[in-house]
């Protein structure tokens, strides 16, 4: 009954606003007040609901004078075809569901563009939109003057020598010339420049690929009209431009899905709901801008449990410019492939099919067949002894002081590839929370890198260590960081040298989760809002940050993955995912046909038994191995985390069984909290496992063989020790509560142990020797 009564309400609605947009209302919105549509100057038309459909092209015609339009606030997916308003100059199509920017062009004198809060428009609808609109000078409230000539005038001109290139090597026109035989010659001809014409970073590729195909057929038709040919060309004038520095600046607030009306479960709160972040709207934003800087000195005093929070702002980033397509040179002399100037950041991200994988695949072979070797660690008798060493309020809103309700939710050391490194990057960790990733020098606390996405919500990131072949044929390898969030997009970013080089998309709604393999460092997986898992091949690097991507495989799921786990004794042929109703294993061997598969066992708990109507205690939010073998999880309001076996529950099942039970080998007393997605981590190398709870607290777990051997008594494990929160003291306000801790990192060694919470505060603890 109640769906039946939302259609009539939607159907009136649509039918209201025909209605509305009729001459008298035109009269009535605009200004100044006239009894003539040609006269109107400023029409407001904000806020009405409309759908493209709504917009009458033959009465909006009549507004022959009109200067300015606001069409905010409404459901347009784009302008209607033929809409000419030769005097526009101003228009306002931000908060819409804009899709295709192509119809503007027919608006030929705007100079000033508002389209902001447009979910599905990407990098490249900017450059289309810079491109068709020869006046446009302002681009959401930015100058773009510079880009929008190097755009029309020097890239188009490089890429125009390019497909006449590839016409000139691989073309002729047909003799004898027929309607037919052109048309023919025109279809190979266009599919050719799109295939071999690269320029410019991979987020651009569908842009490249559009103006190529319009630059292919205008030049095909230049050689059989050769007297257009002269009105068709371009001005040769370069423009000069300040080349910027493309930042980096992440997780679950807000899924913006495929009608960008319906929200992802948000952080639940069943008591104290404290710090809800506001939910930024999607911006457009691809390439961002980095700034190495320190951590604000009002949040970490070094070496002391009474901190002053919040005293002062972290120093400014730069202003990112994500409509910027080139590099900047870094002042920051590490080492590391950096890209000479004025050569393009990466090509070729486009999605490859697995069948071209193998032709298209830049990774170079060693890196897929050598596997890393298992490490047997040697687990210390005594526990660690943690002291807080840093608070840092580095995810602030515009570097502002007194924002403590940005979430954090994902944190990962980088990996160590050299104990000699030069560079100093020795014991750094990432982060991601709000719209910006980070990167800190545990020891020193000081923000190396910020990368900054406005819009965005970052929910996770993931390091890996990919080859990246030099001239002469040499490869280096480099640590490339992947981080994703509400927008569905996976940015790749290479930290030391301050590039974000690329970005593809993964999903239309949300990424959950991301994670590396460790046996194959180019294999992705995102865990994704529209419940997929899906597994990409990433490539290897060439000097100029190229890359490609390919889809291998799609792993279908009954809801949103939250954790990904790869065994480390079987890396190759499966993973397992904790999800909001489950946790469940799945085959990922490439060797078999079936491209899109559904999992291969569910492993239940003896908590679902608990099971009543408030609580079903199916969902994992917390997942990580301990041993090859020893896997710790836990479920949303259990209480307590469980150690069980991954070989033995395996073993359990037999021919086609789809439920297995975990073979549970311990149970470790944890937090009664019912906040929900507070992940727990683990340390192999010092046989550790620590989650944090809703006080601020880290309960530390140290699994040692003796403690191993009293498993069998089926005793709860107590904590080997909590951690309590840092007394931290607010000038002019007070003590700081503890607040809720989404996640917890610690190195292979356990140096450090780096907390965030979700009030926007990264804590970093030190492991104290005697």
């Amino acid at each position: 009954m109640l769906s039946n009564i939302q259609a009539a309400y939607m159907c009136w609605l649509r039918c209201a606003a025909m209605e509305k947009i009729t001459e008298s209302l035109l009269l009535e919105r605009g200004s100044p007040k006239t009894n003539k549509l040609d006269r109107i100057r400023t029409l407001n038309l904000s806020q009405m609901g409309l759908k493209s459909q709504d917009l009458p092209v033959p009465l909006l015609s009549k507004l022959l004078g009109l200067e300015q339009l606001n069409l905010s606030g409404n459901m347009l997916q784009e302008l209607p075809k033929g809409l000419s308003l030769p005097r526009l100059k101003l228009l306002d199509c931000s908060n819409n569901d804009m899709e295709d920017v192509t119809t503007l062009e027919t608006l030929s004198s705007l100079e000033e563009l508002l389209l902001e809060d447009n979910f599905y428009l990407t990098v490249n609808d900017e450059h289309k939109v810079m491109f068709l609109l020869p006046k446009l000078r302002m681009y959401n409230g930015k100058d773009i003057s510079s880009t929008a000539n190097r755009i029309r005038y020097i890239n188009s001109e490089i890429l125009k020598r390019r497909v006449i290139g590839v016409w000139e090597k691989d073309f002729s026109l047909p003799d004898p010339l027929t309607a037919q035989s052109l048309r023919a010659v025109e279809k190979k001809f266009v599919n050719a420049a799109c295939f071999q014409v690269k320029y410019g970073p991979s987020s651009l590729s569908d842009y490249t690929k559009w103006r190529v195909e319009m630059i292919a057929k205008e030049y095909l038709k230049s050689l059989t009209d050769p007297e257009k040919e002269g009105e068709e060309g371009t001005p040769e004038t370069p423009v000069k431009h300040n080349e910027t520095v493309l930042s980096p600046s992440k997780r679950k607030h807000c899924d913006l899905g495929a009608n960008a009306e319906t929200e992802s479960p948000q952080k639940r709160r069943a008591k104290n709901d404290a710090a809800t972040t506001a939910v930024a709207s999607p911006r457009k934003s691809t390439r961002v801008q980095s700034t190495a800087q320190k951590s604000n000195p009002g949040l970490c005093s070094p070496r002391t449990t009474v901190m002053n929070v919040g005293a002062a702002p972290e120093p400014s980033p730069r202003k990112s410019n994500h409509l910027q397509n080139t590099p900047q040179k870094t002042v920051n002399a590490t080492a590391g492939p950096r890209k000479a100037p004025g050569t393009p950041a990466s090509k070729g991200a486009k999605d490859q099919p697995v069948n071209q994988q193998s032709k298209h695949a830049t990774t170079p072979k060693k890196e897929s067949r050598t596997p890393r070797k298992a490490v047997k660690y040697e687990i210390p008798r005594e526990p660690a002894s943690l002291q807080p060493l840093h608070v840092l309020q580095c995810h602030s809103k515009e570097n502002s002081p007194e924002d403590f309700s940005t979430q954090l939710w994902a944190c990962a050391f980088e990996p160590i590839q050299d104990s000699s490194d030069a560079s100093g990057w020795v014991w750094t960790v990432a982060t991601c929370g709000g719209e910006s990733v980070c990167v800190i020098d545990c020891e020193s606390g000081h923000v190396l890198k910020k990368y900054k996405v406005p819009g965005e919500e970052f929910f996770t990131l993931a390091w890996t260590t990919v080859l990246m072949l030099r001239e002469g044929g040499c490869a280096r390898s480099c640590n490339i960081l992947a981080a994703g969030g509400k927008r569905g997009m996976v940015k790749l970013i290479h930290p030391r040298v301050n590039l974000a080089y690329g970005e593809f998309r993964a999903s239309r709604r949300a990424i959950a989760v991301l994670r590396f393999s460790p046996r194959h460092p180019s294999f992705l997986f995102t865990g994704t809002y529209d419940n997929k898992i899906v597994m990409w091949d990433i490539g290897g690097l060439d000097r100029d940050y190229n890359f490609k991507t390919s889809q291998l495989l799609v792993l279908e799921t009954g809801s949103t993955p939250l954790h990904l786990c790869l065994p480390p004794s079987s890396p190759d042929t499966h993973l397992i995912s904790g999800c909001e109703d489950g946790l469940y294993s799945f085959d990922i061997q490439l060797s078999k046909n079936t491209q899109k598969r559904s999992e291969e066992m569910e492993i239940v708990f003896p908590v679902y038994k608990k099971k009543d109507k408030k609580e079903d205690y199916r969902t994992i939010d917390g997942l990580s191995f301990l041993t090859d073998d020893i896997v710790a999880s836990k479920s949303h309001m259990q209480g307590s985390i469980y150690l069980w076996s991954w070989s033995g529950t395996r073993a359990l099942q037999q021919g086609k069984k789809k439920v297995v039970s975990a073979v549970i080998l311990a149970e470790l007393q944890w937090s009664r909290t019912d906040v929900p997605y507070l992940s727990l981590n683990t340390c192999p190398g010092f046989g550790y496992v620590v989650c944090g709870d809703e006080n601020g607290k880290l309960w530390t777990y140290h699994i040692t063989d003796l403690v191993r051997s009293n498993f069998k008594s089926g005793k709860p494990v107590a904590a080997t020790e909590v951690l309590e929160w840092p007394s931290l003291v607010r000038p002019g306000v007070g003590p700081v509560e503890g607040p809720t801790i989404n996640s917890v990192a610690m190195d292979p060694k356990l140096h450090y142990l780096v907390a965030l919470s979700d009030k926007n505060m990264v804590v970093v603890w030190k492991r104290v020797t005697e």
